[in-house]
């Protein structure tokens, strides 16, 4: 619902910000229009730059999950020796902030995007086609907490430490100006993991980490020439990145053979049960046309 009234508000606003110089012309004597450099406008290449918010959602029901058997499968469920789950005290989406759920669990991290893109558009009449490739760098973090019945805690963290894409976009201008859009396409990232855990008996070895993965991005939004090179504009992405590599393998340490992560195969392998990783951003936009 949050990111509906985000969204909303946004439209909104990019609307508002669009007619009111129309408004302006209904209310007082016309004003000359530079046509020329309205047929200009969205037509050939351009720089922008961006910053906003990224947004991750509620990712309710994210879980970790085991392999307990060494088949690469994480299907198992860890049990103490006399056969309990040794997890039964459940799973938190967000970071543990102690031992046992009673301590309480942060739920992920809105944080700051930054980055800039360059594009190329090509204008029909009032239509607009075009692409652009961007590079971005978001603060927002997403982490998965299990709880044992030792007590201790066990996460799973991670954030897109920068991130790379290409997209078309098309859209629609009233004669220049203006215009709206939407957008879409593929990029690669980098998503840096953390593993914290209050567990001081076992060892603990992360895998597959900080790896580029693929994804991709949708949304639309709007701009306004300010002047005769420059824009102003908003714009609102979906982001979604397959990552599914990262895993913690629990080994011995100081723990005994009866050890719950020990008892099947002598080790026990951890994997986040969300394979993808997604966020929303809430974009402005600052731009400069050739």
């Amino acid at each position: 619902m949050r990111i509906t009234r985000l969204l909303s508000s946004a439209i909104g606003l990019t609307v508002a910000v669009v007619a009111l110089p129309a408004m302006a012309q209904d209310d007082a004597a016309p004003i000359a229009v530079d046509t020329p450099a309205r047929d200009s406008h969205f037509d050939g290449p351009y720089v922008q730059a961006f910053g906003g918010l990224s947004t991750r959602g509620s990712d309710g029901g994210d879980s970790l999950r085991f392999d307990t058997d060494g088949d690469g499968r994480h299907d198992n469920t860890v049990n103490t020796a006399a056969g309990a789950n040794a997890f039964s005290p459940g799973f938190c989406n967000g970071r543990a902030l102690g031992a046992t759920p009673g301590d309480g669990c942060r739920s992920d991290k809105d944080g700051a995007e930054y980055g800039v893109r360059f594009g190329y558009d090509k204008r029909m009449g009032n239509f607009v086609l075009g692409g652009l490739v961007e590079g971005v760098k978001s603060e927002a973090k997403d982490a998965t907490s299990g709880f044992s019945t030792t007590p201790a805690s066990y996460v799973i963290q991670r954030k897109l430490d920068y991130g790379v894409s290409a997209r078309a976009r098309a859209g629609y201008t009233p004669g220049g100006g203006a215009l709206f859009y939407v957008t879409g396409g593929g990029g690669v990232a980098k998503i840096d993991h953390d593993f914290l855990t209050t567990n001081t008996a076992n060892s603990f070895d992360p895998q597959r980490g900080n790896k580029m993965v693929w994804g991709w991005q949708a949304g639309g939004g709007g701009e306004i020439m300010v002047a005769r090179n420059v824009s102003l504009g908003l714009e609102y992405l979906y982001n979604r990145y397959s990552d599914n590599k990262y895993n913690v393998e629990v080994g011995p340490g100081t723990a005994p053979a009866t050890n719950p992560f020990l008892i099947d195969s002598g080790s026990t392998n951890i994997k986040g049960s969300n394979k993808n990783f997604s966020y929303h951003s809430l974009r402005a936009t600052i731009g400069y046309q050739f």
